[in-house]
């Protein structure tokens, strides 16, 4: 709920304060607007007949230019030129294309369906939905997110009716700033709607003096403008803290020297301290800006995640603290210079409850990008990798986590130790024949899995294939093998309940029978997951024998119900700022691969096997685990292919179609507001499609 809809009750006395005064100003601006239109007209006329003037001339122009021979003679060329041109545009956008559907042959299928489905103008629209990114951009740019006169002016009325109009003290430290963009900054600043903020400086002995003087100037003309002078250069953590004792305001906000906040960000930031007024630290979306202030590569963000967390900041830009907060962990520790931002984060969540941080999902930040900035690459400050690694170690070690932290390039990688006593998992792994398959699956698991303390429970439901049957018997003689004979329905959820009841394992693994092992270590990974305290399932990455993704983690609202974040994402691709690649929390896993706690299991019922006995049982159990505290984790290191469903038959039967439909039509009933709103997603993200792409419109500007 925005501050838009929160004070909206208390808006009626200030419109009936100005009601007459507007009704008279509206006459006089009708009579006005009248004249300015026969004006228009005349100069309409006037033009219409110029233009005339102008086109004969140069038709004249190109008649004698179309009759030369040197036109005759570079017709080929011209020809050559417009069809490289509408070549490389096609081109950008198949490419886009085949990477959005995972390949060629996924393209294909997709194009096909549309044309049976809409005919030949169908495949043309489609293919030219698939804009460039950048384009995309611009273009949601200036339809979502462009404030307009009116917009503006409702904002400024609704804050006039904010409960609490606190002072957010906005920390700026510079050093050798190149002066166009710092002017900018500051007068970003100067530019908000919420005027109840003061500029803190900390200039950090600049050797450039118009630095220094154009603050100087700045400060004379703008009282809350601050500023302090250090005698010798520090860096940016003592820089921060010197600007921190000038600070006056209940919030603190970072902000640095060459980047820009769009004119409402602190009024949104204002309006979340008015609606929670328990949270003690805030974060927004960001995007990135250019020398020419053209914005793009926006990173919409999810509400707080802290497995995503340890593996990146995502809380960044914009990022406002409570200052009581912010000096109780005494600010900035100098030697963490370049990942100074991050270890004060990591310090404050350690005082304070997950519910007290709060995202803002809307890009208020512009981070600025040059050679010189970690906007353009990390690779830009090499330093701060290793300062944020040891950062996350030193967090750990404050915590009593145990476990180590490993910069892998497009973030960092926790290693969490596993328990001193190895505890016993039970896989378990439901078939119906398909003796190949299982023997793939089980194969993959005894050879490669370097985790040796577990058991697997084949689940045998009906079989009649006499080979499938001999091998399951065979099986059932080996150590730490059981097989379990249910000749009932399929029903997947009441297969996996019974076999978690009779599972002798303190972590159970539901297991697909069409899994095959790909890295060694993965249920040492999962395990070492599923054993951390708040932890509730943990599920892993999954291929398609073609090695484009299957699973990277579940999203809430895809598709009507839940899809898979980045399905059909080739190997080589990290994803949506690398979220395809590191450990994070989701509000769901996929049970073809997916490890808990019994206990937890057990807890919340498992899974649905009266009205989801198929499909979504996995989606409702996470949902029904994150509904008890706890997180869903999924981990790019235990990987898997996934030979999809290769058993399961024809799913356009009728039959199974009205199964399907009465599951879809459950979980929007029970689920309803849940799938509406994922906090793992973001409301400015498409649910159209699996690929992170924008929203047209964003969920939150719907309706």
């Amino acid at each position: 709920m925005s501050v838009i809809t929160s004070y909206e009750s208390e808006l009626p006395s200030l419109k009936d304060r100005t009601a007459h005064e507007g009704f008279v100003h509206e006459e006089c601006e009708a009579v006005a607007e009248n004249a300015r239109v026969l004006e228009l007209e005349v100069e309409l006329k006037r033009s219409k007949q110029e233009l005339a003037a102008v086109r004969a001339h140069h038709q004249r122009e190109l008649s004698e230019i179309f009759k030369s021979t040197s036109w005759r003679v570079t017709r080929p060329l011209r020809w050559l030129k417009d069809r490289a041109s509408a070549i490389s545009t096609t081109m950008h956008r198949l490419s886009g294309m085949t990477d959005r559907h995972g390949g060629v042959g996924p393209l294909l299928k997709r194009t096909a369906a549309v044309f049976f489905e809409q005919g030949v103008r169908g495949v043309i629209s489609h293919l030219k939905a698939a804009h460039p990114a950048g384009l995309d951009y611009k273009e949601w740019l200036r339809r979502y997110d462009a404030l307009d006169a009116d917009e503006r002016q409702r904002i400024t009325d609704l804050i006039k009716v904010f409960p609490r109009k606190p002072l957010i003290s906005i920390l700026m430290p510079v050093y050798n700033a190149r002066l166009e963009w710092l002017l900018r900054a500051v007068a970003s600043v100067q530019a908000q709607i919420y005027t109840n903020w003061e500029l803190c400086i900390a200039d950090d002995a600049s050797s450039d003096p118009s630095g220094r003087q154009a603050l100087a100037r700045l400060a004379s003309q703008d009282s809350r403008i601050k500023i302090v002078h250090r005698p010798q250069n520090g860096h940016i953590s003592a820089a921060s803290n010197s600007a921190m004792g000038l600070v006056q305001g209940e919030w603190t906000a970072l902000m640095d020297q060459d980047d820009l906040l769009p004119i409402h960000a602190l009024a949104w930031v204002a309006d979340a301290i008015n609606r929670h007024p328990d949270i003690q630290l805030i974060y927004s979306d960001e995007d990135k800006i250019d020398d020419a202030d053209r914005r793009f590569d926006p990173y919409f963000k999810p509400d707080w995640n802290v497995d995503l967390f340890r593996s990146q900041n995502m809380f960044s830009h914009l990022g406002v603290y409570r200052t009581n907060l912010l000096r109780d962990v005494r600010g900035f520790r100098e030697g963490f210079e370049g990942a100074q931002d991050y270890d004060v984060v990591l310090r404050c969540i350690e005082r304070i409850r997950p519910d007290q941080i709060h995202h803002i999902p809307k890009v208020l930040y512009h981070w600025r990008v040059h050679a010189d900035s970690t906007a353009s690459s990390t690779d830009a400050k090499p330093y701060a990798q290793i300062a944020g690694a040891r950062a996350l170690e030193e967090h750990f070690a404050r915590s009593g986590i145990k476990g180590r932290v490993e910069h892998v390039g497009n973030g960092y990688r926790v290693h969490y130790d596993l328990p001193d006593a190895m505890p016993l998992v039970s896989l378990i792994i439901p078939t119906r024949n398909a003796k190949e398959l299982v023997r793939q699956c089980i194969d993959s698991i005894v050879e490669l899995t370097t985790y040796r303390n577990y058991e697997i429970i084949l689940i045998d439901n009906g079989s009649d294939d006499p080979d499938s049957i001999d091998y399951f018997t065979s099986l059932a003689a080996r150590p730490n093998f059981r097989v379990i004979r249910d000749d009932g329905e399929f029903n997947y959820s009441a297969l996996n309940n019974a076999a978690v009841r009779q599972a002798r394992g303190d972590i159970v693994g539901l297991i697909n029978n069409d899994i095959e092992v790909i890295t060694p270590d993965w249920l040492s990974d999962m395990v070492s997951i599923a054993s951390q305290p708040g932890v509730g399932a943990v599920g892993a990455r999954l291929w398609y024998p073609d090695n484009t993704l299957q699973h990277g983690g579940v999203i809430l609202g895809i598709g009507g119900v839940a899809g898979h974040s980045h399905k059909r994402l080739p190997k080589e691709r990290r994803g949506y700022f690398e979220r395809a690649a590191l450990m994070q929390s989701f509000s769901a896993v996929t049970a073809a691969c997916l490890v808990i706690q019994k206990r937890h299991y057990l807890s919340v019922g498992g899974l649905n096997e009266v009205n989801l006995k198929v499909a979504f049982n996995d989606v409702d159990f996470c949902i029904r685990l994150r509904e008890v505290g706890l997180r869903n984790v999924w981990t790019p290191y235990a990987e898997l292919f996934h030979h999809e469903s290769a058993t399961r038959g024809d799913d356009i039967q009728p039959e199974k179609q009205r199964r399907f439909e009465s599951e879809v039509r459950y979980m929007k009933t029970h689920w309803g507001d849940a799938l509406n709103r994922d906090p793992a997603y973001n409301p400015n993200l498409t649910l159209v499609h699996e690929d992170f792409g924008l929203a047209w419109p964003p969920i939150n500007q719907r309706g």
